[in-house]
């Protein structure tokens, strides 16, 4: 029935490319050129992510150096054009359909690079006042398609901001550990293999500082899944 109901919806409907404005294909708001062109990560350290320049390196320096508090990070972007356009567009122009192109993406990637399914998804929480004036999180909103497509619980309360904090874009790397260090607090125990969503990794201090919290509440382990890895 619902497959009966989206196809009639395509129809009615039918997809257009959110970049180009020419007709989508598989069912996506995009058309095939400009799937073409997205700019997929290829060779990323296998615990950050990072953006490598050898297929032959398994792990960035910095995680050689000092490996962060997640086990991975899954990103299926660089964060280049157009995939930073359409990022920015959801996250300060409101253009939320852009979260379901987006997410259906990476639904489908994950299907075959995710080989453990987690037992939890927590998007990276906004600090209410954050919260109050953009609206909505952009970080629950990439998540939601993924929970949908794959099927997994998604916990939008799990987790909270203790308080305000800059920008992450705005400060240099050196202090971005530093602005959000005890940002987050957990609601009551975790258990199991948990996955945390956003948008973007630049430092990976965000995912860091969540994941610690998320391990001393009784994660097993903390996976990230993000769109886009910056280099």
């Amino acid at each position: 029935m619902n497959r009966w109901i989206k196809n009639i919806h395509h129809i009615v409907v039918p997809p257009v490319c959110v970049l180009c404005g020419a007709s989508g294909a598989n069912e996506l708001d995009l058309c095939v050129d400009c799937r073409r062109d997205l700019p997929r990560l290829r060779n990323g350290c296998a615990r950050c992510a990072l953006p490598l320049s050898s297929s032959t390196e398994a792990l960035c320096g910095a995680c050689q150096h000092q490996p962060p508090a997640f086990e991975r990070c899954l990103s299926l972007f660089n964060y280049q054009p157009p995939v930073d356009h359409l990022l920015l567009g959801l996250k300060f122009h409101s253009r939320l359909e852009l979260a379901r192109v987006l997410g259906q993406l990476m639904a489908r990637w994950l299907t075959y690079a995710c080989e453990t399914p987690p037992g939890l998804l927590i998007p990276v929480p906004l600090h209410p006042q954050r919260l109050r004036e953009r609206g909505f999180n952009q970080a629950l909103e990439l998540a939601r398609p993924i929970a949908r497509a794959l099927n997994l619980p998604l916990d939008v309360h799990r987790c909270h901001r203790r308080h305000m904090t800059t920008a992450q874009m705005n400060l240099p790397r050196s202090q971005r550990l530093k602005n959000v260090k005890g940002a987050f607090g957990v609601n009551g125990p975790v258990s199991g293999h948990v996955v945390i969503v956003d948008d973007v990794m630049t430092t990976g201090s965000t995912a860091h500082e969540l994941a610690k919290c998320l391990l001393n509440a009784g994660a097993s382990s903390v996976e990230v899944w993000v769109y886009a890895r910056t280099s």
